[in-house]
């Protein structure tokens, strides 16, 4: 259905603006009509979903103690690169009076009962030679013997780890200096000289000593929101935007997606991960903020119209068209992919033509 009018037209200005759309402003011959136009254009567009995050190591590693004392010699400063099994920090012991006393009564004591295992085992071994015992009795000794052996040596390597810091425990080393267990940087020093030190166990977490990474394996760590990750596939392009690195841009691939999302701000969102897969040359540093733009969807070479111009009743979708002479038509047209803000269109219009826009609403 085609509806007319006939408009007088004399052009005063033409617009450009991004992808190649124009606009022109139309005025009536008695200067009361105002019509903006936008050209139909051959452009691109692109389907995204945003996700929010940070350029963060792929594997972070945290630095404990496993004796307890205080911070002694700091070996390295953050930033700085080390390798494996070198010296990054010494913990020195820090026993209480008590404590320390306490050790080498126990020593003493241990001593004594080891000696009294001994003679009970020997006078026993010459007993089942005259068979005045039984084997039992004789393996029970034994045992005791053995389990006072043991207790004694536990005891000496408590006092020797209060005293000095180290100790050598079936072909191992325990000492007070701490050593990097991978190639890479220290990223944080968590103590400074003279702060305690709790011991990693299986009953405590132990205090955190420093934090280290391999950064030459960054990735973009963060969250989609919940409208967003039922489009998302592993494996998809994307693009990432450092914030203090306007001009940088990373390209990167979807690494995984979680499959639990969990609350931020009142707002459900699933945690990401992107595989940073070409960074241009750029210096990176862990911790930078960063938005990816995820590619769900591209299209190139295509027709491309606002999306605004558009209007859906039901299942159609329709625009206003304007021609020579200044008569406008209203035109059904089919649409394609959108990004919210332009659409693509598959048929209906050619390049070209010119869509009036309507006149922006006046506020009383």
């Amino acid at each position: 259905m085609k509806r007319g009018s006939k408009i007088a037209l004399s052009v005063v200005g033409v617009l450009t603006i991004g992808g190649g759309v124009v606009v022109a402003r139309v005025l009536g011959s008695d200067g009361s009509a105002d019509i903006r136009t936008v050209d139909v254009v051959r452009d691109s567009i692109v389907k995204k979903a945003l996700a929010i995050g940070n350029i963060v190591p792929d594997i972070e590693i945290e630095i404990k103690s496993q004796v307890s004392g205080v911070v002694g010699r700091l070996m390295v400063e953050e930033g700085e690169y080390v390798e494996a099994g070198e010296p990054i920090l010494e913990v020195m012991p820090n026993p209480t009076p008590i404590e320390l006393a306490d050790a080498k009564r126990q020593v003493e004591l241990r001593e004594i009962d080891f000696e009294n295992r001994r003679r009970g085992f020997e006078r026993r071994k010459e007993l089942r030679e005259r068979e005045f015992i039984t084997q039992q009795e004789l393996d029970d000794a034994d045992r005791d013997y053995g389990r006072a052996r043991v207790q004694l040596q536990m005891a000496r390597e408590r006092v020797a780890l209060l005293e000095t810091g180290r100790v050598r425990i079936d072909n191992r080393n325990i000492e007070g200096v701490i050593r990097s267990p991978i190639d890479g940087f220290i990223l944080e020093l968590r103590v400074e000289r003279g702060d305690p030190v709790v011991p990693l166990s299986n009953f405590q977490e132990g205090t955190v000593l420093a934090s280290m990474a391999e950064m030459s394996n960054l990735i973009f760590r963060g969250t989609v929101d919940e409208i967003d990750v039922g489009r998302l596939n592993e494996g998809m392009p994307a693009m990432i935007k450092i914030g203090a690195l306007p001009e940088a841009r990373i390209e990167g691939e979807v690494y995984s997606i979680s499959l639990k999302a969990r609350n931020e701000d009142n707002a459900t969102v699933f945690p990401i991960e992107i595989l940073l897969t070409d960074v241009h040359g750029v210096s990176l540093r862990a911790g930078y903020s960063a938005n990816a733009d995820i590619i769900i969807e591209r299209r190139d070479s295509v027709l491309v119209i606002p999306e605004r111009l558009t209007e859906v009743v039901g299942d159609t979708t329709t625009v206003t068209i304007l021609g020579e002479g200044g008569v406008t038509e209203q035109r059904v047209i089919e649409t394609g992919l959108s990004d919210a803000i332009n659409i693509e269109v598959l048929h209906g219009l050619v390049e070209g033509e010119k869509l009036v826009e309507p006149p922006p609403r006046e506020i009383s």
